[in-house]
C-alpha cells in the first residue's frame, strides 16, 4: 500500500476537486477517476496501491458500490480503506455499502471537517491533521 495515494473517484469534475482540496493538505497525494472502471483501470495500468478511496455512488459505467464490491475481490487490493461520499442517504443503502466492504460514508453534502474527522478516526490522519476550510 501506498500509505499517501488516495483515490478521488466521482463523476463530478467539481466534487473531485473539492475532496482533493481537502486531501492534499493532509499529506495525500490524489489520483482523479471519472467512475469505479476508471478508477480501476488506472490502479491495473499503473500498478498502484491506494492507501483510501473517496468514492461517489452513482456514477456511469461503474457505480461506487460495484466498485466496492470489485476491490474487496482482489486480494492485493484488502488493505484499502474505502469511504463512501454520496447524496445516497438511505439507511439501506448505507447498510449494503458497509456490507459490501466500506469502511465509512458520508453524506453530501458534507464540511471538510466531516471528511478530516472520519478519516482521523480511519487512522489515516493524526489527530492533530491540518484543518482545510473548503466545504461542499
Amino acid at each position: 500500500m501506498d500509505n499517501t495515494l488516495a483515490m478521488v473517484i466521482d463523476d463530478s469534475r467539481a466534487m473531485r476537486g473539492i475532496l482533493k482540496r481537502i486531501l492534499l493538505p493532509l499529506g495525500f497525494e490524489t489520483r482523479e477517476a471519472t467512475n469505479g472502471k476508471d478508477a480501476l483501470d488506472q490502479i491495473w495500468d499503473h500498478d498502484l496501491k491506494p492507501a483510501l478511496a473517496l468514492i461517489d455512488w452513482n456514477m456511469p459505467e461503474m457505480n461506487g458500490l460495484e466498485f466496492v464490491m470489485a476491490v474487496r475481490k482482489q486480494k492485493h487490493l484488502r488493505q484499502m480503506t474505502l469511504m463512501m461520499v454520496t447524496t445516497e442517504s438511505e439507511h439501506g443503502q448505507i447498510v449494503r455499502a458497509l456490507a459490501a466492504g466500506a469502511h465509512e460514508y458520508v453524506i453530501k453534502p458534507f464540511t471538510a471537517e466531516a471528511i478530516v474527522d472520519k478519516l482521523t478516526y480511519l487512522g489515516l490522519v493524526p489527530l492533530a491533521g491540518a484543518e482545510p476550510a473548503v466545504s461542499a
